[in-house]
């Protein structure tokens, strides 16, 4: 069976980015950087969404579900600098060559991650191959939209027409299970600035669970798995979530 890796990342402004680009002293704070670069997005489109190689990610998390086994956590520690955690993500892939698995990573996880490796100088060579060092990915690669390498299920659910997508909290809470409890996108930065790393990590986790649980519906839904096989995967996330001594763990399975 070919190892499934669901992804997830957070992001905050690139203040360091932000200030050259801005061409602003180099005695504006953070704080200050992000709130001129939020102020002029706003003022250009009515939005402060960044663009999106103004981002730098502060988490990435997965749910890797290889053999007999799954586990989800999060990439390096609190303290581990963004190009050490994307280093990572790609070493993943080159270790595994799993099937990996988003919701809307191809309209923001994936450009995010190429923009910040290809500013940290990050080796991705397995997750780039095209067909140059393994012909079997000239047919099915991570980077061709319709290719399953990389299943990006809110762009495929919504027949890969933007005015379709649905949002994951959503989706996950329709079928049944936790979504999202208590953080979400837009309250990441205000965490980041009050010193809570810790739980914006853990907020990605729950996010990449949230999503592994999905995947595994849709997989019964295309006939992938039989009703008893996906109740046993669903056993396997329960069992593993419950062995996790954190609580946002305990918080998650009392929402399920």
């Amino acid at each position: 069976m070919t190892p499934t890796l669901v992804f997830d990342i957070e992001t905050i402004p690139d203040v360091a980015g932000l200030r050259s680009l801005l061409d602003l002293p180099a005695g504006t704070t953070d704080e200050d950087v992000a709130n001129i670069a939020l102020h002029q997005r706003r003022q250009q489109n009515g939005s402060e969404f960044l663009p999106l190689h103004q981002h730098r990610i502060c988490a990435i998390s997965c749910a890797l579900r290889e053999g007999n086994h799954f586990k989800v956590w999060t990439l390096g520690d609190a303290k581990s600098s963004e190009a050490e955690i994307i280093q990572r993500f790609f070493d993943g892939i080159e270790k595994y060559t799993p099937q990996i698995i988003s919701w809307n990573g191809g309209g923001f996880d994936l450009p995010v991650l190429h923009y910040r490796g290809l500013i940290h100088g990050i080796n991705a060579s397995r997750y780039w191959d095209l067909g140059e060092d393994d012909k079997d990915f000239k047919w099915n690669n991570y980077i061709s939209r319709y290719h399953t390498r990389h299943l990006d299920l809110m762009d495929l659910m919504a027949m890969f027409n933007a005015r379709a997508n649905a949002p994951l909290d959503d989706l996950a809470k329709l079928c049944g299970f936790p979504g999202k409890l208590g953080m979400d996108g837009s309250k990441v930065w205000d965490a980041y600035k009050a010193g809570q790393i810790e739980d914006i990590r853990n907020y990605c986790e729950t996010d990449v669970a949230n999503t592994h649980l999905v995947y595994l519906r849709f997989q019964l839904m295309r006939g992938h798995l039989t009703p008893a096989a996906y109740e046993a995967e669903i056993k396997l996330v329960r069992d593993t979530l419950a062995g996790y001594n954190a609580p946002h763990w305990a918080e998650f399975l009392a929402a399920w």
